[in-house]
């Protein structure tokens, strides 16, 4: 074992070398553009899923403008939008192709790629004490394939008969029959080229955080010594790389539909008194291919923002994460119970009630594991000597819309109940809070508590309180009220709820909803100001290890090359999350364990 150790540490103390050597050949393009160091396509995956967050998020706010003010014409519209907004009142059509663009820009390339991308890239080979990803190539491709996609969805924003529009969901045959609407024609195939695209890019992606995981850390880095956010980084790479095939899959067979007159999603249908001759297919079976993805994608979506909440909850409590066994256990149910759930999504498709039954059971099952993170958290808070950095209240936020959001889902989860609240706004209000702005939170404290590392400087923290306080306060007041909406039956994806004598009364509300949202949008943008301004002009960091953590990231020079660590990576002695132990602050994993030291 020494010897391979020896000649391994002599292995990598050569390509290190090496790596000097060409270091000075560098040029800004091998550098910034096709660059092959982990961090640097971390910072790529991370400012592009900026730029679709902020398109993604302009989106949701024009759409809002239209329910809070139906009534009322914006003449800026038509200057923005030419022929969509005549009059400044934005077209129907058009309103669809902004809610479809604004859910798959959000769940995809924000949240999927700019998450993932960025913190698997960014943490893991640092966390385990790798020089880099398994494949470096294979990882600069991921960020290639995700740029292309982004080229080919943003292409679709501009072509003239709009771009896709049959929800993020795509379900056929609205986008099976390229004349069912103008969002059908060829907005719907460059949705689905540049979905496949973005499979490919996942899948590059988590394979090579798997293998990197598996087969590359650091001496004396066993799994259960490693810090949750590699565990969480792990999980969720397993769970793209067998989900992910299935949508592909269902999105190229979409693709065959609509231009090589096969039948898999089509039988039966009448377009203007014409009958065509698809028979045979069924809409109902891209259902079940869509959710199979699209149900452990939830989780691919929270599982990191879990995982770094974790170990940013951890270190400015400064106490071990309550329970470091149960959070992997627990982390592992979910990966198992995400795949045995999908047809929740689809209680009302004339499922056999019986077979409903099993995927209640199923998704109420997941309740528990869930639960047993959020006591964690709690414990982990309990009685803790906390700092409150921006990036803790971010975590702090993410378990609060934690639970609020996943409690909603024990209603959705009831067959019986979500025949009522199926595609009502309660389902809107539920999955925005849980999984979209939970997980952002997730994300923003992970920038947050990372930025030193990514960029050797401080993000504004003054910024980042305004940041944080407005964004959960206006949160809560856009989706809270919404399950009010959703109860009284108001559905979801309508242009115009003015016309409708039962849900008149929520008039007002949908204008206070939509204010909220422009501010909440707005401060976003602050957020953005800040980050961009605090790569150049941030507080320099002058501490290795500002927080005082545990985990190896810190043991780096504190802007690492390519290559992470100067010298012999470090070899790890105990666990992430030693705090508070035998009167010391923190005990770093790379620190031996002494003879008379205390077992936690």
């Amino acid at each position: 074992m020494s010897h391979t150790a020896a000649l391994h540490g002599a292995d990598v103390h050569g390509a290190h070398d090496a790596h000097h050597e060409h270091h000075h050949h560098e040029t800004f393009i091998t550098k910034y553009v096709f660059s092959q160091d982990h961090k640097m396509i971390a910072k790529q995956f991370l400012i592009t899923g900026m730029i679709w967050a902020i398109i993604g998020g302009l989106f949701s706010v024009l759409f809002r403008l239209q329910l809070g003010y139906p009534e009322t014409t914006f003449p800026w519209l038509e200057d923005i939008l030419g022929h969509w907004a005549k009059g400044g009142k934005i077209d129907p059509e058009f309103y669809y192709a902004l809610v479809t663009m604004h859910g798959t820009i959000l769940v995809f390339f924000v949240l999927t790629a700019g998450l993932s991308g960025t913190f698997a890239n960014f943490l893991i080979p640092l966390q385990v004490g790798a020089r880099d990803m398994a494949s470096p190539l294979l990882n600069m491709l991921s960020y290639w394939f995700f740029f292309l996609a982004s080229i080919i969805m943003m292409s679709s924003l501009f072509v003239q008969t709009g771009p896709a529009s049959g929800g993020w969901t795509i379900y056929p045959p609205l986008s099976a029959l390229g004349d069912a609407s103008s969002g059908s024609k060829i907005g719907m195939d460059l949705w689905l080229v540049s979905m496949a695209m973005f499979i490919v890019s996942s899948l590059l992606g988590g394979l090579n955080y798997i293998t990197t995981i598996l087969n590359m850390r650091t001496k004396g880095m066993s799994m259960t010594r490693m810090p949750l956010t590699v565990w969480a980084l792990f999980f969720t790479a397993v769970l793209g790389v067998l989900s992910f095939p299935v949508l592909l899959s269902g999105a190229i067979l979409l693709l065959f539909d609509r231009n090589l007159g096969t039948s898999f999603y089509l039988s039966d249908i009448v377009i203007n008194g014409k009958i065509l001759p698809n028979e045979g297919g069924s809409a109902i079976l891209f259902q079940h291919l869509f959710w199979f993805l699209g149900h452990p994608e939830v989780y691919i979506i929270l599982l990191p923002a879990m995982g770094m909440s974790s170990e940013i909850l951890s270190v400015n409590s400064r106490k071990p994460i309550f329970g470091y066994m149960a959070m992997v256990g627990s982390m592992f149910a979910i990966a198992i119970l995400a795949f045995l759930v999908w047809a929740h999504h689809m209680f009302v498709t004339g499922l056999n009630p019986f077979l409903g039954a099993f995927f209640v059971l199923l998704t109420l099952l997941i309740a528990v594991p869930s639960a047993i993170k959020v006591f964690n958290w709690l414990t982990t808070l309990w009685r803790a000597n906390i700092r409150f950095t921006p990036a803790m209240l971010f975590a702090i936020g993410f378990v609060s819309l934690f639970i609020s959001g996943g409690l909603t889902g024990i209603f959705l989860g009831n067959s019986a109940l979500d025949i009522h609240l199926h595609d009502t706004y309660f389902v809107i209000a539920h999955f925005h809070i849980v999984m979209g702005v939970a997980s952002f939170f997730g994300m923003f404290a992970g920038v947050y508590h990372w930025f030193p590392k990514m960029y050797g400087r401080y993000l504004n923290n003054t910024l980042g309180y305004i940041h944080f306080w407005v964004t959960i306060i206006g949160a809560y007041l856009i989706f809270w009220p919404m399950h009010y909406e959703g109860l009284a039956g108001m559905p979801r994806r309508y242009y115009d709820y003015s016309i409708w004598e039962s849900f008149k009364m929520f008039g007002g509300l949908n204008e206070f909803i939509s204010f909220v949202a422009g501010i909440v949008f707005a401060t976003q943008l602050l957020f953005v100001f800040n980050f961009f301004y605090s790569i150049f002009k941030g507080r320099k960091v002058k501490d290795q290890n500002p927080w005082g953590a545990n985990t190896l990231e810190w043991t780096t020079p504190i802007r690492p090359g390519h290559g992470n660590w100067v010298g012999e990576i470090p070899e790890v002695h105990r666990g992430a999350y030693d705090y508070g132990k035998d009167g010391r602050e923190f005990i770093p994993q790379t620190e031996p364990i002494g003879e008379n030291e205390s077992h936690h």
